[in-house]
């Protein structure tokens, strides 16, 4: 089998996706953190486990002859990985092709094909030796598509209950958490209701701690939810206050003390979209529910000052066309501008005033937007020729002012668009489902510029997109100026950080996480690295910093969480996480209703 030829020397031509194998993993039936997670999480706002092995993708490719400017040549014959017998992938979900369309009916974009676990941007993880997948029986993968449909069914039937559409909430099932008692231990004040005031709590998570380590500097319990469990999404950490959404409602806490900084703010509905970004004057949009029946839509917005959370503009986000629902949107904000993705087109709104900008709609003859990501630049994924032999995924840069489109790249028929690493510069993963491969690309004016071409098994924390794709649902990503920064899985032991150059697609360096646990990228940190490793069993997590220059890369402890709070920190059911100002912030994306615990809701870290 011939070897793919190295990148030109030349303008880069537009070779095609490439990518490697992954290989699907089980979801262990219990944990938390980025360990292994309990169940596959809700929709949108989970942070899964490390996928299986995944043999890097390929380098690019020149231009074939007869090729079209921006069309990707094929069929992918080449490569150490183009081919093989592998069997069907064993799990989770719906992992198959894309269904005839357009789209079909139903919420979400299309219920589209997932990306296979194992792959970089793919959810699930396994527990400690599971193995290779590939090679088990494909029955099983029926099996985990049904149960995880299950969970899914489940939790919209429980979370929605049967009343009528009329704005009145059914009872959450799980009852108060009871308020805790004032102590003498000295720990962290907490108020045991989720509203940030008034005497300590009980737990005390510093307890034992060391010399030199970190202290929990406060934690948050969680309001209640329904026993089906409910949506904790977002986080977001301004100068002076830390605000988190749970459920119906929206917290904020002073970074310093974790004392309240505004009133909880109180939605009709459940939570069920939030803007993952932040404006540059720190406000952000929900999107709550229009009832608590089936038929309910997640067409209500709010703007929220997060400075004073006081409330904004309000809209409410009209369907589309047939099969074009509000079932689910997903937000994204892109300066001044907000977007909000339904299943078969998006609707632009000014952040500011609530005013609306524009409406991206089906193109072409058979193209619909399916899904958008936001930050420094607006990037429209589209989905076009479903079920047709002219079937493929489209990227286009917008004008996030006016959505004039200013530039198009069209992937071969075969390769969907999962997820977005990055939009500053332009970086996205696809899958292609029938080759069991994967591909990461750097995009320039429509014309890919590097891919990565590095044979390793990366492992970032990415969402469980079923109803849509989540482009933006991943972390244990980062990417600053011409680097990429992944993890890798590791089956057993320490993993590793690998920094890509997104110039050449090769590998710059990497570093060995000194723990016997993983560790994933947080943010960049001027010229450093901040990473994340995860907690033991007998000691916390550990927060790192790892030069990115010349000189070596050895990571050096910022904090050493406290063994007291490890139970707590490896216990969520999924994680968001962010490094700030010297502190370390974990909430939990995810509330799982049971009232016979006391369920964490946030902490803050830090000397």
């Amino acid at each position: 089998m011939t070897q793919p030829p190295g990148p030109p020397s030349g303008p880069p031509s537009d070779p095609p996706p490439r990518g490697g194998f992954g290989a699907p993993q089980d979801p262990p039936p219990q944990g938390g953190g980025f360990g292994p997670a309990q169940q596959p999480p809700q929709p949108g706002y989970g942070h899964p486990q490390q996928p299986g092995r995944t043999p890097g993708p390929y380098a690019p490719q020149p231009q074939q002859p007869g090729q079209q400017p921006g069309q990707a040549p094929g069929p992918y014959a080449s490569g150490p990985y183009a081919s093989g017998p592998y069997s069907q992938p064993q799990q989770p979900g719906p992992y198959g092709p894309p269904q005839p369309g357009p789209y079909g009916p139903g919420p979400g974009y299309g219920h589209p094909a997932q990306p296979y676990p194992g792959a970089p941007g793919a959810p699930g993880t396994p527990p400690p030796g599971s193995g290779n997948v590939f090679k088990r029986k494909p029955a099983l993968a029926i099996v985990a598509a049904v149960a995880a449909l299950l969970v899914i069914g489940g939790t919209v039937w429980a979370v929605t209950g049967t009343g009528g559409d009329d704005g009145k909430d059914d009872k959450p099932v799980a009852g108060p958490s009871g308020s805790p008692k004032p102590s003498a231990s000295g720990g962290p004040l907490d108020p045991g209701d989720g509203k940030g005031a008034g005497g300590e709590d009980p737990d005390d998570l510093n307890e034992g701690r060391q010399a030199g380590e970190a202290r929990v500097l406060w934690y948050k319990e969680a309001p209640d939810a329904p026993g089906s469990g409910a949506d904790a999404p977002g986080m977001w950490i301004t100068g002076k206050t830390a605000v988190k959404a749970a459920y119906k409602q929206l917290f904020a806490y002073g970074t310093a003390d974790g004392r309240p900084a505004w009133d909880p703010v109180a939605f009709p509905q459940k939570i069920c979209a939030v803007t993952p970004e932040k404006t540059a004057d720190d406000r952000i949009v929900v999107a709550y529910m229009s009832g608590s029946s089936d038929r309910a839509k997640c067409n209500q917005l709010q703007e929220i000052d997060l400075a004073t959370g006081e409330k904004g503009w309000s809209e409410e986000v009209a369907d589309g066309e047939l099969f074009d629902s509000t079932l689910s949107v997903e937000l994204s904000v892109t300066g001044d501008t907000l977007m909000v993705g339904r299943s078969q087109s998006g609707t632009a709104y000014d952040v500011r005033s609530g005013t609306k900008l524009y409406d991206k709609k089906r193109y072409g003859e058979t193209c619909f937007p399916a899904g958008y990501a936001g930050g420094e630049r607006l990037v429209q994924v589209a989905s076009c020729g479903a079920g047709g032999a002219k079937e493929h995924d489209e990227l286009q840069e917008l004008d996030p002012r006016t959505g004039k489109v200013k530039w198009t790249y069209k992937y071969e028929k075969g390769w969907r668009v999962a997820r977005a690493y990055s939009v500053d510069p332009v970086v996205f993963y696809a899958t292609n489902e029938d080759e069991k491969t994967w591909n990461i690309s750097t995009f320039s004016g429509g014309r890919i510029t590097s891919q990565v071409d590095v044979q390793e098994d990366f492992a970032p924390e990415c969402g469980w997109a079923i109803l849509e794709r989540d482009l933006q649902g991943c972390q244990g990503v980062v990417v600053a100026g011409d680097t990429l920064y992944l993890p890798t899985e590791a089956a057993t032991g320490a993993n590793e950080i690998v920094a890509i150059s997104l110039s050449s697609g090769k590998e710059k360096w990497r570093v060995k996480s000194p723990a016997e646990e993983s560790m994933i990228p947080v943010r960049a940190d001027g010229a450093n690295l901040i990473a994340y490793v995860e907690p033991s069993y007998d000691a916390g997590g550990q927060v790192l910093s790892i030069p990115t220059g010349g000189g070596g890369h050895k990571p050096a402890k910022l904090l050493q969480h406290p063994q007291g709070a490890a139970d707590v920190e490896n216990g969520f059911f999924s994680k968001d996480i962010d490094w700030v100002d010297g502190r370390f912030y974990l909430s939990t994306t995810r509330l799982t209703g049971n009232d016979d615990s006391k369920e964490k809701l946030m902490l803050a870290y830090g000397k």
